[in-house]
């Protein structure tokens, strides 16, 4: 009962400061890819990716590089520098096999740098936009499926951050977004 009563009373103050408040809506993601620096952070990680690519290429390659020369002049070593040269290629085919973790891990850390600023700056813009035009509240189009009537703030806040419009990117055509990776 308790429960039924609270619910009621969080209902009946959202419901009544909707009355007394516009409400209106923006799709964040739309926003975060119309960034100059979204465009930025995303070639910047792509670059990163790249490099983190070719440091493991590398690593495969020294791999076998080190694997054939050991498999060539195994015959010729001492039991003990056999053990130490099959212990290094054990060491390396280790580090090998962990290396894409490492660069995800890696990646995704990279990625957090470059968009937390970004995010930031988007947030900030939505809220004075809702400050300026007396927004009460103001909903993140993907995350409703159904809402009451209400404004789309997208121009307003582009406007607002200084981002030229211009015409929608067409879905899954420019590679991920930040918000997808």
């Amino acid at each position: 009962m308790k429960k039924l009563l609270v619910l009621s009373l969080i209902a009946f103050t959202f419901l009544s400061a909707s009355a007394q408040n516009k409400i209106g809506y923006i799709n964040t993601e739309d926003l975060i890819n119309s960034m100059p620096e979204a465009d930025k952070a995303n070639t910047a990680l792509q670059d990163y990716q790249t490099s983190l690519t070719q440091q493991g290429n590398d690593y495969l390659t020294e791999l076998n590089e080190k694997d054939s020369i050991f498999v060539r002049d195994s015959a010729k070593l001492s039991p003990a520098a056999r053990e130490l040269r099959r212990n290094d290629l054990v060491a390396l085919y280790q580090k090998v096999q962990g290396w894409n973790q490492t660069m995800q891990q890696m990646i995704n850390e990279k990625q957090q740098a470059l968009l937390v600023p970004i995010r930031t700056k988007a947030i900030q813009g939505i809220k004075d936009v809702a400050k300026e035009n007396g927004y009460g509240y103001i909903l993140d189009q993907q995350a409703l499926l159904v809402s009451p009537p209400a404004d789309d703030i997208l121009p307003l806040v582009k406007k607002k951050l200084g981002i030229k419009a211009t015409a929608p990117k067409p879905p899954g055509g420019g590679g991920m977004s930040p918000m997808q990776q």
